[in-house]
């Protein structure tokens, strides 16, 4: 009897708590346990969720790292189920999300320093501020490497420009590029590769229609089979040349805008 009485006690505050507590509101609570995806705070009588994505308005990965057993705790109320019984409470809300006004404090066309917090096969992430990360497309990365891994180029904790490429606010997206920071080679290859300048290059590939020199890193010309020879018709290039071969070549024209250089 002591037990349903005390349980029945328990109802009752628990009842009388949910009445008074209001979505927006801000209250102390004490951490009470910690699992994976969040906290759960005792608000006095009932507990409320502190899920791990409300954390902070940055990147939180171990809800330990941000709170710890028996702390004291200043929570927003987030949301409230009364027929359920569960609160939701949040850290960040308490704070102005560093998303507002965010293509004013970083526009388009803007270079910035970032930090590179996260590697993917397709890019890297790179934390501008606390809250905010863009993504370094791996094309983005660099105008003359060839890039497989992003890896080869950037390490987490590694400090890099970036320039701004795009916002999407609604899906809180920013597009970053590293490569708008370097000086783009084709700028300078109409001026530095003149129609009838010799070259010496590596043969990079083969297809049906000729070879593709590496002229520099990053700058190859097409080596058409019709420009092979003046003297025999080449109906394949591997006839006249071997990829991975030093060859000499004359350039025959440049097209800056298409990136094409054509050799002969």
């Amino acid at each position: 009897s002591r037990r349903k009485l005390i349980e029945e006690e328990r109802e009752a505050a628990k009842k009388r708590i949910l009445e008074t507590l209001k979505e927006g509101q801000v209250i102390v609570g004490t951490v009470k346990n910690i699992a994976d995806f969040g906290a759960f705070v005792d608000l006095g009588g009932i507990d409320g969720l502190l899920h791990i994505t409300d954390m902070g308005w940055h990147r939180v990965t171990n809800p330990r790292d941000v709170v710890s057993i028996d702390q004291e705790l200043e929570v927003y109320i987030l949301h409230i189920d009364r027929d359920k019984e569960k609160i939701a409470l949040s850290l960040k809300h308490k704070t102005p999300s560093p998303w507002q006004n965010i293509e004013t404090k970083y526009p388009v066309g803007q270079r910035f320093q970032g930090e590179v917090v996260n590697i993917m096969p397709y890019g890297a992430f790179v934390k501008l501020e606390p809250g905010i990360e863009g993504l370094v497309h791996i094309s983005e990365m660099s105008w003359v490497k060839r890039i497989a891994d992003p890896k080869e180029l950037v390490q987490i904790g590694d400090k890099v420009e970036v320039q701004v490429l795009n916002i999407n606010h609604d899906k809180k997206e920013i597009s970053l590029g590293m490569k708008q920071c370097q000086a783009n080679p084709w700028g300078e290859v109409a001026k530095k590769y003149p129609p009838n300048t010799v070259i010496t290059g590596t043969v990079r590939n083969l297809t049906n229609y000729g070879a593709f020199i590496e002229i520099e890193e990053g700058i190859d010309g097409l080596l058409h089979v019709s420009d092979m020879s003046h003297v025999r018709k080449v109906s394949n290039p591997s006839e006249m040349v071997q990829k991975g071969q030093k060859i000499t070549c004359v350039v025959l024209t440049v097209d800056q805008e298409r990136k094409r250089v054509a050799l002969g």
